[in-house]
């Protein structure tokens, strides 16, 4: 159902068959069904994982996968009820993003396109360096979810102006690209295409030889770790997603309004975008300073 009717991503629906093979797994163990599950069983699942240490984003998680799976099971006639119907989760305060200064990213370009430059460790290892560069660019110039850059297709090189993504659900959007993500791609095409490389090269702008044909997402954020390092970046605190979230930020700095944003992160609903209004009240703080007449006073 969740790929069919919903169009849910491959990583969404393999989070819900891990989190629907430990809840079985646990209801197996008290010789219980899931279509027969009560909301006593279920509020014990809870409390196991309570007792093995998750965080209450974790349990909140579970237990929105647990609703869907009981709701879908009472939908379909599997079951004769919803046992977790009634059941509300941990309260969970909703965390600031992480986000690097426009300086941060900056180090973690220079460090990038430095590497790129550098022919002397080889051609292999200056395709991959003028990968990640062109990786980077296009993520920073794009707010693009990870799994959609790696996925995107050779034609993305030759964009004049902007991406055609395809997001969550199969959702289309527009996302215009910087004239340095346009150069960083042009230069990795072709380094690429000097080294004569292999796998994937007609379909993937970043392809591999792994299953997926292109680069997966944790790949990227290995050599985006190992990249922190090498700027001076606590490694801890440097992936993708953070990358993401360092593009709304700062476009919101410089003066663009939510929805925009919404729209070029691809967010369905509003309130998921609102994670970055903490900006605009430093902003609207910021303007009442230095344009209020008074606010000197």
């Amino acid at each position: 159902m969740q790929a069919a009717e919903r169009g849910a991503a491959g990583n969404t629906i393999a989070a819900y068959r891990r989190d629907l093979d430990d809840y079985a797994g646990f209801l197996a163990g008290r010789r219980r069904p899931v279509e027969q599950a009560e909301t006593n069983d279920i509020r014990r699942y809870l409390a196991d994982l309570d007792d093995r240490g998750f965080k209450a984003t974790t349990v909140a998680r579970r237990l929105s996968a647990i609703r869907q799976f009981h709701r879908f099971l009472y939908a379909e006639g599997i079951a004769t009820g919803d046992p977790a119907a009634v059941l509300e989760g941990p309260r969970r305060g909703r965390g600031l993003p992480k986000v690097l200064s426009i300086d941060q990213v900056d180090r973690l370009l220079v460090t990038a396109h430095a590497a790129a430059a550098d022919a002397s460790h080889g051609a292999a290892i200056q395709v991959r360096a003028a990968r990640l560069a062109a990786l980077i660019e296009t993520l920073y110039a794009t707010g693009l979810r990870i799994s959609e850059l790696v996925a995107l297709p050779a034609s993305a090189a030759r964009a004049a102006e902007a991406l055609v993504v395809r997001g969550k659900g199969g959702k289309e959007r527009l996302v215009p690209l910087t004239e340095a993500a346009k150069r960083a791609m042009a230069h990795y095409r072709a380094l690429r295409k000097q080294a004569g490389a292999a796998g994937g090269a007609d379909k993937w702008l970043f392809p591999s030889f792994g299953e997926s044909g292109h680069l997966t997402r944790q790949h990227v954020a290995r050599e985006l770790k190992a990249l922190a390092a090498a700027a001076g970046l606590d490694h801890r605190l440097v992936s993708p997603h953070v990358l993401r979230h360092a593009f709304a930020s700062h476009l919101l700095q410089n003066g663009a309004d939510l929805r925009t944003v919404q729209t070029l992160l691809g967010h369905a609903d509003i309130s998921t975008t609102q994670i970055y209004t903490h900006v605009l009240d430093e902003r609207l703080a910021a303007m009442v300073r230095d344009l209020h007449p008074l606010g000197e006073e």
